[in-house]
């Protein structure tokens, strides 16, 4: 399995980065998308981000268009989004596929690390089935906003069902225990 912190990254804005970027502090990846019913999360995840940045949290979020094609824009289109309608300043990374053949390395790391969600998985995926959606099979991530906590180690602690909201008790729970390491 690759070095989740040495995998290589754009920002949305197209400059060079890594996951080790972060190195000694607590990473919370998303999957993210501007037209899902999740969308809300964007402001939750602000939220958590603002709470927990000065003890080490990072919240890094990651543009996918792979569900429902509900994240079509242009990295600068994204962006503008995130920052006009809910104030995002956690950083966010270019557009990628988090799921299938093509999808990203980082993304192929982290469900490796982690093939099973903690949270309401199977119900989301019951939903998603009375929509007429096949959902994607285990490992791969099921939705947008799906959630992967790396500790300061760089190892994969946790991953969290796409409804598993930023303020659920155990997603804060898992990511105060990490940031406590």
């Amino acid at each position: 399995m690759a070095d989740i912190q040495n995998i290589p990254l754009k920002t949305i804005k197209g400059a060079d980065a890594t996951l080790g970027d972060y190195a000694g502090k607590v990473v919370l990846v998303v999957n993210v998308a501007s037209k899902c019913g999740l969308t809300p999360q964007y402001e939750g995840l602000e939220t958590l981000y603002a709470g927990y940045r000065e003890k080490g949290l990072v919240v890094a979020g990651f543009p996918a268009n792979d569900f429902g094609a509900q994240e079509p824009g242009s990295n600068e289109e994204i962006a503008t989004f995130c920052t006009t309608n809910f104030g995002v300043d956690f950083p966010m990374f270019e557009k990628i596929v988090v799921t299938g053949p093509d999808k990203h390395p980082l993304y192929a790391a982290l469900t490796s690390a982690k093939p099973d969600a903690q949270g309401e998985g199977a119900a989301f995926r019951e939903k998603l089935v009375g929509y007429g959606i096949t959902p994607n099979p285990e490992p791969e991530v099921l939705w947008n906003f799906e959630k992967f906590l790396i500790g300061k180690d760089g190892q994969v602690a946790a991953r969290f069902a796409p409804t598993t909201a930023p303020d659920d008790p155990a997603l804060v729970a898992a990511i105060e225990a990490e940031l406590a390491k």
